[in-house]
Protein backbone atom coordinates (compact mmCIF):
# COMPACT_ATOMS: atom_id res chain seq x y z
CA UNK A 1 0.00 0.00 0.00
CA UNK A 2 2.71 2.65 0.90
CA UNK A 3 4.46 1.36 -2.52
CA UNK A 4 1.68 2.63 -4.30
CA UNK A 5 1.08 5.89 -2.68
CA UNK A 6 4.62 6.70 -2.89
CA UNK A 7 4.39 6.23 -6.67
CA UNK A 8 1.61 8.10 -7.64
CA UNK A 9 2.82 11.09 -6.13
CA UNK A 10 6.25 10.84 -8.30
CA UNK A 11 3.96 10.64 -10.82
CA UNK A 12 1.48 13.14 -10.47
CA UNK A 13 3.13 15.30 -7.63
CA UNK A 14 -0.26 16.01 -5.93
CA UNK A 15 -1.01 15.02 -2.22
CA UNK A 16 -4.84 15.38 -2.72
CA UNK A 17 -5.13 12.97 -5.22
CA UNK A 18 -2.47 10.33 -3.57
CA UNK A 19 -4.81 10.73 -0.44
CA UNK A 20 -8.33 9.90 -3.00
CA UNK A 21 -6.42 6.57 -4.26
CA UNK A 22 -4.97 5.53 -0.83
CA UNK A 23 -8.66 5.65 0.40
CA UNK A 24 -10.10 3.99 -2.63
CA UNK A 25 -7.20 1.28 -2.30
CA UNK A 26 -8.60 0.71 0.85
CA UNK A 27 -11.68 0.17 -0.39
CA UNK A 28 -11.29 -2.04 -2.84
CA UNK A 29 -9.12 -3.98 -0.10
CA UNK A 30 -12.45 -4.41 1.87
CA UNK A 31 -14.71 -5.17 -1.07
CA UNK A 32 -12.24 -8.05 -2.24
CA UNK A 33 -13.41 -9.98 0.36
CA UNK A 34 -17.60 -10.24 -0.90
CA UNK A 35 -16.68 -8.94 -4.55
CA UNK A 36 -13.45 -10.21 -6.13
CA UNK A 37 -15.06 -9.01 -9.80
CA UNK A 38 -15.55 -5.76 -8.42
CA UNK A 39 -12.16 -5.57 -7.33
CA UNK A 40 -10.98 -6.99 -11.10
CA UNK A 41 -12.62 -3.78 -12.82
CA UNK A 42 -12.23 -1.03 -10.41
CA UNK A 43 -8.28 -1.64 -10.50
CA UNK A 44 -8.03 -2.09 -13.88
CA UNK A 45 -9.58 1.23 -14.65
CA UNK A 46 -7.33 2.80 -12.04
CA UNK A 47 -4.35 1.08 -13.57
CA UNK A 48 -5.55 2.74 -17.40
CA UNK A 49 -5.87 5.85 -15.85
CA UNK A 50 -2.24 6.33 -13.70
CA UNK A 51 -0.34 5.33 -17.44
CA UNK A 52 -2.22 7.23 -19.22
CA UNK A 53 -1.98 10.32 -17.20
CA UNK A 54 1.75 9.37 -17.00
CA UNK A 55 2.01 9.58 -20.75
CA UNK A 56 0.59 12.84 -20.99
CA UNK A 57 2.02 14.37 -17.84
CA UNK A 58 5.77 15.54 -19.52
CA UNK A 59 3.80 17.41 -21.99
CA UNK A 60 1.14 18.95 -20.34
CA UNK A 61 0.93 22.31 -18.71
CA UNK A 62 -0.15 23.01 -14.99
CA UNK A 63 -3.45 24.05 -16.17
CA UNK A 64 -4.22 21.30 -17.95
CA UNK A 65 -2.56 18.65 -15.48
CA UNK A 66 -5.20 19.92 -13.20
CA UNK A 67 -7.95 19.36 -15.37
CA UNK A 68 -6.43 15.97 -16.36
CA UNK A 69 -6.47 15.18 -12.74
CA UNK A 70 -9.99 16.28 -11.93
CA UNK A 71 -10.49 13.16 -15.27
CA UNK A 72 -9.15 10.45 -13.73
CA UNK A 73 -10.56 10.81 -10.45
CA UNK A 74 -14.16 11.22 -12.32
CA UNK A 75 -13.12 7.81 -14.09
CA UNK A 76 -11.86 6.11 -10.96
CA UNK A 77 -15.41 7.53 -9.65
CA UNK A 78 -16.98 6.11 -12.41
CA UNK A 79 -15.27 2.82 -12.63
CA UNK A 80 -16.37 2.24 -9.18
CA UNK A 81 -19.93 2.15 -10.35
CA UNK A 82 -19.19 0.54 -13.92
CA UNK A 83 -17.18 -2.37 -11.48
CA UNK A 84 -20.28 -2.85 -9.32
CA UNK A 85 -22.69 -3.82 -12.30
CA UNK A 86 -20.25 -5.75 -13.93
CA UNK A 87 -19.47 -7.43 -11.30
CA UNK A 88 -23.31 -8.17 -10.14
CA UNK A 89 -24.01 -9.73 -13.84
CA UNK A 90 -21.50 -12.17 -13.46
CA UNK A 91 -21.55 -15.71 -11.31
CA UNK A 92 -19.80 -15.50 -8.02
CA UNK A 93 -16.75 -17.41 -7.78
CA UNK A 94 -13.78 -17.90 -5.47
CA UNK A 95 -11.44 -15.47 -5.22
CA UNK A 96 -9.12 -18.61 -5.38
CA UNK A 97 -9.97 -19.46 -8.99
CA UNK A 98 -8.71 -16.38 -10.54
CA UNK A 99 -5.42 -14.46 -10.88
CA UNK A 100 -6.23 -10.63 -10.37
CA UNK A 101 -4.26 -7.78 -12.43
CA UNK A 102 -1.22 -7.34 -10.16
CA UNK A 103 -0.81 -4.21 -7.99
CA UNK A 104 -0.96 -1.08 -9.73
CA UNK A 105 2.64 -0.31 -7.86
CA UNK A 106 3.83 -2.82 -9.96
CA UNK A 107 3.74 -0.72 -13.18
CA UNK A 108 4.26 2.56 -11.65
CA UNK A 109 8.40 3.06 -11.42
CA UNK A 110 10.73 5.45 -12.02
CA UNK A 111 10.28 8.10 -15.33
CA UNK A 112 13.86 6.82 -16.05
CA UNK A 113 13.19 2.97 -16.45
CA UNK A 114 12.88 3.24 -20.10
CA UNK A 115 9.48 0.92 -19.93
CA UNK A 116 7.16 2.35 -21.91
CA UNK A 117 3.40 2.13 -21.57
CA UNK A 118 2.58 0.19 -24.49
CA UNK A 119 5.11 -2.76 -22.46
CA UNK A 120 2.63 -2.50 -19.76
CA UNK A 121 -0.31 -2.88 -21.45
CA UNK A 122 0.67 -5.58 -23.51
CA UNK A 123 1.41 -7.62 -20.23
CA UNK A 124 -2.09 -6.55 -18.96
CA UNK A 125 -3.62 -7.99 -22.15
CA UNK A 126 -1.97 -11.27 -21.35
CA UNK A 127 -3.15 -11.56 -17.83
CA UNK A 128 -6.70 -10.22 -18.95
CA UNK A 129 -6.96 -12.72 -21.60
CA UNK A 130 -5.61 -15.75 -18.73
CA UNK A 131 -8.58 -14.35 -16.87
CA UNK A 132 -11.04 -14.74 -19.37
CA UNK A 133 -9.97 -18.39 -20.32
CA UNK A 134 -9.94 -19.62 -16.78
CA UNK A 135 -13.45 -18.01 -16.14
CA UNK A 136 -14.51 -19.86 -19.20
CA UNK A 137 -14.02 -22.95 -17.72
CA UNK A 138 -15.84 -21.84 -14.27
CA UNK A 139 -19.11 -23.56 -13.80
CA UNK A 140 -22.19 -21.68 -15.24
CA UNK A 141 -25.11 -21.54 -12.66
CA UNK A 142 -27.32 -23.61 -14.53
CA UNK A 143 -24.30 -26.18 -14.03
CA UNK A 144 -23.80 -28.32 -11.13
CA UNK A 145 -20.68 -28.72 -9.05
CA UNK A 146 -20.68 -29.98 -5.23
CA UNK A 147 -17.10 -30.41 -4.09
CA UNK A 148 -18.21 -32.21 -1.06
CA UNK A 149 -19.06 -34.75 -3.57
CA UNK A 150 -16.94 -38.04 -4.16
CA UNK A 151 -13.94 -37.39 -6.38
CA UNK A 152 -15.00 -37.60 -9.46
CA UNK A 153 -19.02 -36.88 -8.96
CA UNK A 154 -18.34 -33.28 -8.71
CA UNK A 155 -21.11 -31.99 -11.20
CA UNK A 156 -24.10 -34.65 -9.33
CA UNK A 157 -26.37 -33.27 -7.30
CA UNK A 158 -26.07 -34.95 -3.85
CA UNK A 159 -29.41 -36.38 -3.67
CA UNK A 160 -28.73 -38.72 -6.42
CA UNK A 161 -25.52 -39.81 -5.64
CA UNK A 162 -25.21 -43.73 -4.66
CA UNK A 163 -22.28 -44.33 -2.92
CA UNK A 164 -22.53 -47.48 -1.71
CA UNK A 165 -23.79 -50.85 -3.38
CA UNK A 166 -24.50 -54.35 -2.07
CA UNK A 167 -24.37 -58.31 -3.00
CA UNK A 168 -27.93 -58.75 -3.21
CA UNK A 169 -29.15 -60.50 -6.47
CA UNK A 170 -31.65 -58.30 -8.00
CA UNK A 171 -34.54 -59.66 -10.76
CA UNK A 172 -34.64 -58.79 -14.15
CA UNK A 173 -37.90 -57.63 -14.29
CA UNK A 174 -40.73 -55.97 -11.96
CA UNK A 175 -40.39 -53.03 -9.52
CA UNK A 176 -36.89 -52.69 -7.93
CA UNK A 177 -38.17 -51.99 -4.53
CA UNK A 178 -39.89 -55.37 -4.60
CA UNK A 179 -36.77 -57.49 -5.27
CA UNK A 180 -35.81 -58.08 -2.22
CA UNK A 181 -37.78 -60.56 0.38
CA UNK A 182 -34.86 -60.49 2.36
CA UNK A 183 -31.35 -58.49 3.24
CA UNK A 184 -28.93 -61.04 4.89
CA UNK A 185 -27.39 -58.86 7.56
CA UNK A 186 -24.03 -60.69 7.17
CA UNK A 187 -21.80 -62.06 4.92
CA UNK A 188 -19.40 -65.03 4.83
CA UNK A 189 -16.92 -65.45 1.99
CA UNK A 190 -14.37 -68.66 1.74
CA UNK A 191 -11.25 -69.01 -0.73
CA UNK A 192 -12.15 -72.46 -2.27
CA UNK A 193 -11.25 -75.75 -4.19
CA UNK A 194 -13.37 -77.93 -5.22
CA UNK A 195 -11.53 -80.81 -3.76
CA UNK A 196 -12.71 -79.48 -0.22
CA UNK A 197 -16.26 -78.67 -1.11
CA UNK A 198 -17.82 -81.43 1.43
CA UNK A 199 -15.50 -79.56 4.09
CA UNK A 200 -17.01 -76.22 2.68
CA UNK A 201 -21.30 -77.67 2.51
CA UNK A 202 -20.45 -78.37 6.44
CA UNK A 203 -19.67 -74.97 7.09
CA UNK A 204 -22.02 -72.77 4.91
CA UNK A 205 -25.05 -74.98 6.91
CA UNK A 206 -23.57 -73.69 10.05
CA UNK A 207 -24.90 -69.77 8.77
CA UNK A 208 -27.92 -68.87 8.59
CA UNK A 209 -30.24 -67.28 6.18
CA UNK A 210 -29.13 -64.12 7.70
CA UNK A 211 -25.82 -64.62 5.56
CA UNK A 212 -24.72 -63.63 2.34
CA UNK A 213 -22.56 -66.67 0.50
CA UNK A 214 -19.99 -65.78 -1.15
CA UNK A 215 -17.29 -68.09 -3.09
CA UNK A 216 -13.87 -66.65 -4.02
CA UNK A 217 -12.59 -69.64 -6.35
CA UNK A 218 -9.16 -70.38 -7.05
CA UNK A 219 -9.31 -73.22 -8.90
CA UNK A 220 -11.69 -72.12 -11.54
CA UNK A 221 -14.83 -74.79 -10.84
CA UNK A 222 -17.51 -73.23 -10.35
CA UNK A 223 -20.41 -74.87 -11.89
CA UNK A 224 -19.90 -78.07 -10.10
CA UNK A 225 -20.89 -76.46 -7.14
CA UNK A 226 -24.20 -76.74 -7.94
CA UNK A 227 -24.62 -80.10 -6.23
CA UNK A 228 -25.37 -77.88 -3.40
CA UNK A 229 -28.63 -76.74 -2.50
CA UNK A 230 -27.05 -73.38 -1.09
CA UNK A 231 -24.80 -72.90 -3.72
CA UNK A 232 -27.36 -72.14 -6.39
CA UNK A 233 -27.91 -68.91 -4.04
CA UNK A 234 -24.30 -68.37 -3.27
CA UNK A 235 -22.35 -65.96 -5.28
CA UNK A 236 -18.97 -67.45 -7.39
CA UNK A 237 -16.24 -65.42 -8.43
CA UNK A 238 -13.29 -67.52 -9.95
CA UNK A 239 -10.03 -66.24 -10.88
CA UNK A 240 -7.49 -69.08 -10.96
CA UNK A 241 -4.57 -69.33 -7.95
CA UNK A 242 -5.35 -66.15 -6.18
CA UNK A 243 -5.65 -65.61 -1.97
CA UNK A 244 -8.23 -64.51 -0.18
CA UNK A 245 -6.67 -60.83 0.24
CA UNK A 246 -6.37 -60.81 -3.35
CA UNK A 247 -10.22 -60.96 -3.75
CA UNK A 248 -11.09 -59.03 -1.01
CA UNK A 249 -9.07 -55.74 -1.92
CA UNK A 250 -10.75 -56.11 -5.58
CA UNK A 251 -14.08 -57.30 -4.60
CA UNK A 252 -15.17 -56.62 -1.21
CA UNK A 253 -14.58 -52.61 -1.01
CA UNK A 254 -16.15 -51.18 1.85
CA UNK A 255 -18.55 -49.15 0.05
CA UNK A 256 -19.66 -53.02 -1.67
CA UNK A 257 -20.41 -54.60 1.45
CA UNK A 258 -21.50 -51.61 3.51
CA UNK A 259 -25.01 -53.63 4.34
CA UNK A 260 -23.25 -56.27 6.19
CA UNK A 261 -23.06 -55.57 9.74
CA UNK A 262 -20.24 -58.66 10.20
CA UNK A 263 -17.45 -59.71 7.23
CA UNK A 264 -16.58 -63.41 8.23
CA UNK A 265 -13.30 -63.86 5.83
CA UNK A 266 -12.63 -67.66 6.44
CA UNK A 267 -9.78 -70.27 5.36
CA UNK A 268 -11.89 -73.73 3.49
CA UNK A 269 -9.77 -75.70 6.07
CA UNK A 270 -11.53 -74.98 9.23
CA UNK A 271 -13.82 -78.00 11.30
CA UNK A 272 -16.83 -76.54 12.52
CA UNK A 273 -18.73 -79.21 15.05
CA UNK A 274 -18.95 -76.73 17.45
CA UNK A 275 -19.49 -73.69 16.16
CA UNK A 276 -23.02 -71.56 15.37
CA UNK A 277 -22.54 -68.67 13.37
CA UNK A 278 -25.67 -66.78 15.22
CA UNK A 279 -24.49 -67.48 19.00
CA UNK A 280 -21.34 -66.37 17.46
CA UNK A 281 -22.53 -62.60 16.47
CA UNK A 282 -24.66 -62.63 19.98
CA UNK A 283 -21.15 -63.02 21.91
CA UNK A 284 -19.46 -60.91 19.51
CA UNK A 285 -21.64 -58.10 20.44
CA UNK A 286 -22.19 -58.62 23.87
CA UNK A 287 -18.24 -58.39 24.53
CA UNK A 288 -18.08 -55.19 22.23
CA UNK A 289 -15.47 -56.74 19.75
CA UNK A 290 -14.95 -55.09 16.17
CA UNK A 291 -12.51 -57.51 15.24
CA UNK A 292 -12.76 -61.13 16.35
CA UNK A 293 -12.15 -64.78 15.74
CA UNK A 294 -13.46 -68.05 17.13
CA UNK A 295 -10.81 -70.25 19.09
CA UNK A 296 -8.74 -73.23 18.18
CA UNK A 297 -9.21 -76.10 19.54
CA UNK A 298 -5.89 -77.96 20.83
CA UNK A 299 -6.35 -80.88 18.15
CA UNK A 300 -6.23 -77.15 15.49
CA UNK A 301 -2.85 -78.34 13.03
CA UNK A 302 -0.07 -75.19 13.24
CA UNK A 303 -1.20 -73.77 16.43
CA UNK A 304 1.56 -70.90 17.02
CA UNK A 305 -0.11 -68.55 19.07
CA UNK A 306 -1.21 -68.33 22.70
CA UNK A 307 -3.74 -65.92 21.89
CA UNK A 308 -5.94 -67.32 19.21
CA UNK A 309 -6.03 -70.99 21.48
CA UNK A 310 -9.53 -71.73 22.81
CA UNK A 311 -10.02 -71.28 26.67
CA UNK A 312 -12.70 -73.47 27.88
CA UNK A 313 -13.63 -71.45 31.47
CA UNK A 314 -14.98 -68.23 29.68
CA UNK A 315 -16.52 -66.97 27.02
CA UNK A 316 -13.99 -64.53 25.07
CA UNK A 317 -11.08 -63.53 26.05
CA UNK A 318 -8.81 -60.60 24.62
CA UNK A 319 -5.47 -60.81 26.49
CA UNK A 320 -2.63 -63.70 27.13
CA UNK A 321 0.79 -64.65 28.13
CA UNK A 322 2.86 -65.68 24.99
CA UNK A 323 7.14 -66.94 25.74
CA UNK A 324 9.07 -64.62 27.11
CA UNK A 325 10.09 -61.80 24.74
CA UNK A 326 7.30 -62.26 22.55
CA UNK A 327 5.81 -58.92 23.57
CA UNK A 328 6.94 -56.00 24.37
CA UNK A 329 3.88 -54.75 25.95
CA UNK A 330 1.16 -56.37 27.22
CA UNK A 331 -1.42 -54.91 25.34
CA UNK A 332 0.41 -55.27 22.18
CA UNK A 333 0.17 -57.93 19.60
CA UNK A 334 0.80 -61.06 20.27
CA UNK A 335 -0.43 -60.83 23.55
CA UNK A 336 -3.68 -58.60 23.09
CA UNK A 337 -5.50 -57.08 19.79
CA UNK A 338 -4.22 -59.86 18.32
CA UNK A 339 -6.25 -62.48 16.03
CA UNK A 340 -4.79 -64.77 12.92
CA UNK A 341 -5.86 -64.15 9.37
CA UNK A 342 -7.50 -68.08 9.08
CA UNK A 343 -10.98 -67.12 10.29
CA UNK A 344 -11.31 -63.43 10.88
CA UNK A 345 -14.63 -61.34 11.67
CA UNK A 346 -14.44 -57.93 10.80
CA UNK A 347 -17.00 -54.99 11.85
CA UNK A 348 -18.51 -53.06 9.10
CA UNK A 349 -16.45 -50.20 10.72
CA UNK A 350 -13.03 -51.87 11.52
CA UNK A 351 -13.44 -53.13 7.89
CA UNK A 352 -13.58 -49.78 6.22
CA UNK A 353 -9.87 -49.04 7.78
CA UNK A 354 -8.32 -53.00 7.15
CA UNK A 355 -9.51 -52.97 3.65
CA UNK A 356 -7.31 -49.25 3.21
CA UNK A 357 -4.56 -51.50 4.96
CA UNK A 358 -4.50 -54.35 2.90
CA UNK A 359 -1.51 -53.64 0.49
CA UNK A 360 -2.29 -54.34 -3.14
CA UNK A 361 0.34 -56.72 -4.45
CA UNK A 362 1.08 -58.27 -0.85
CA UNK A 363 -1.79 -60.97 -1.51
CA UNK A 364 -0.93 -63.70 1.27
CA UNK A 365 -1.73 -61.21 4.04
CA UNK A 366 1.22 -62.42 6.32
CA UNK A 367 1.50 -59.80 8.96
CA UNK A 368 -1.47 -58.11 8.47
CA UNK A 369 -3.06 -59.83 12.12
CA UNK A 370 -0.07 -57.91 13.79
CA UNK A 371 -1.26 -54.72 12.28
CA UNK A 372 -5.41 -55.16 12.67
CA UNK A 373 -4.68 -53.50 16.42
CA UNK A 374 -4.15 -49.76 14.59
CA UNK A 375 -7.61 -50.01 13.43
CA UNK A 376 -10.02 -50.35 16.63
CA UNK A 377 -9.63 -48.08 19.67
CA UNK A 378 -8.44 -49.44 22.39
CA UNK A 379 -7.42 -51.98 20.39
CA UNK A 380 -7.06 -54.32 23.47
CA UNK A 381 -10.35 -54.55 24.65
CA UNK A 382 -12.15 -54.42 20.93
CA UNK A 383 -10.57 -57.04 19.16
CA UNK A 384 -10.64 -60.95 20.72
CA UNK A 385 -11.37 -64.58 20.34
CA UNK A 386 -14.16 -65.99 20.99
CA UNK A 387 -14.08 -68.91 22.68
CA UNK A 388 -17.45 -70.61 22.84
CA UNK A 389 -17.75 -70.79 19.64
CA UNK A 390 -14.70 -72.44 18.75
CA UNK A 391 -13.28 -74.79 15.34
CA UNK A 392 -10.85 -76.46 14.15
CA UNK A 393 -8.13 -75.91 11.64
CA UNK A 394 -7.32 -78.42 9.71
CA UNK A 395 -4.37 -77.14 7.97
CA UNK A 396 -4.75 -78.23 4.58
CA UNK A 397 -1.66 -76.73 2.13
CA UNK A 398 -4.31 -76.83 -0.80
CA UNK A 399 -3.94 -73.31 -2.09
CA UNK A 400 0.06 -73.83 -1.46
CA UNK A 401 -0.18 -77.26 -3.65
CA UNK A 402 -1.52 -74.10 -6.63
CA UNK A 403 2.62 -72.78 -6.64
CA UNK A 404 5.31 -73.54 -9.04
CA UNK A 405 7.82 -75.73 -8.49
CA UNK A 406 11.19 -74.26 -9.47
CA UNK A 407 14.67 -74.66 -8.74
CA UNK A 408 13.77 -78.41 -7.59
CA UNK A 409 11.38 -77.18 -4.83
CA UNK A 410 7.76 -78.35 -4.35
CA UNK A 411 5.00 -76.23 -5.34
CA UNK A 412 4.15 -75.18 -1.49
CA UNK A 413 7.90 -74.39 -0.87
CA UNK A 414 7.67 -71.20 -3.21
CA UNK A 415 4.56 -70.35 -1.77
CA UNK A 416 6.01 -70.16 1.38
CA UNK A 417 8.88 -68.19 0.29
CA UNK A 418 6.72 -65.31 -1.09
CA UNK A 419 4.41 -65.60 1.66
CA UNK A 420 7.79 -64.71 4.22
CA UNK A 421 9.32 -62.22 2.26
CA UNK A 422 6.02 -60.54 1.78
CA UNK A 423 5.50 -60.19 5.86
CA UNK A 424 8.87 -58.85 5.84
CA UNK A 425 7.98 -56.00 3.17
CA UNK A 426 4.59 -55.14 4.94
CA UNK A 427 6.65 -54.97 8.25
CA UNK A 428 8.63 -52.24 6.55
CA UNK A 429 6.34 -50.62 5.04
CA UNK A 430 4.02 -49.65 8.12
CA UNK A 431 7.45 -49.13 10.22
CA UNK A 432 7.95 -46.63 7.21
CA UNK A 433 4.83 -45.13 7.30
CA UNK A 434 4.64 -44.59 11.08
CA UNK A 435 8.13 -42.68 10.97
CA UNK A 436 6.91 -40.76 7.91
CA UNK A 437 3.40 -39.88 9.55
CA UNK A 438 5.23 -38.56 13.13
CA UNK A 439 8.03 -37.02 11.13
CA UNK A 440 5.51 -34.88 9.36
CA UNK A 441 4.18 -33.84 12.09
CA UNK A 442 7.46 -32.68 14.43
CA UNK A 443 7.20 -35.20 16.09
CA UNK A 444 10.21 -38.26 17.33
CA UNK A 445 8.98 -41.75 16.89
CA UNK A 446 10.81 -42.81 19.42
CA UNK A 447 8.95 -40.59 22.12
CA UNK A 448 5.72 -42.32 21.07
CA UNK A 449 4.26 -44.62 23.87
CA UNK A 450 2.25 -47.69 22.04
CA UNK A 451 -0.34 -49.03 24.89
Amino acid sequence: MPSFVAALNEIFEIKALSTYVWFLELFLVFNLKNNPRFYLVVKAVILFGCLESKRKGNSMTIRRKSNEYMRFILTITVGILFGFFIGASFPAYSPSNIKLIPPIDTYIWDKNSGHSTQTILNVISVTRDKISKEAGNLPHPSKIWVSSNPRGAERLPPAILASESDLYPRRLYGQPSEDLKRKPKYLLTLTVGYNQRYNIDKAVKKFSDNFTILLFHYDGRTTEWDEFEWSKRAIHISVAKQTKWWYAKRFLHPDIVAPYDFIFMWDEDLGVDHFNAEKYIKLVRKHKLEISQPGLDSSSKGLTWQMTKRRGDREVHKVTEEKPGWCSNPHLPPCAAFVEIMAPVFSRESWRCVWHLIQNDLIHGWGLDFALQKCVEPAHEKIGVVDAQWVVHQGLPSLGNQGKGENGKAPWQGVRERCQNEWKLFRERVTNADKDYYKSIGVDPLNITRH
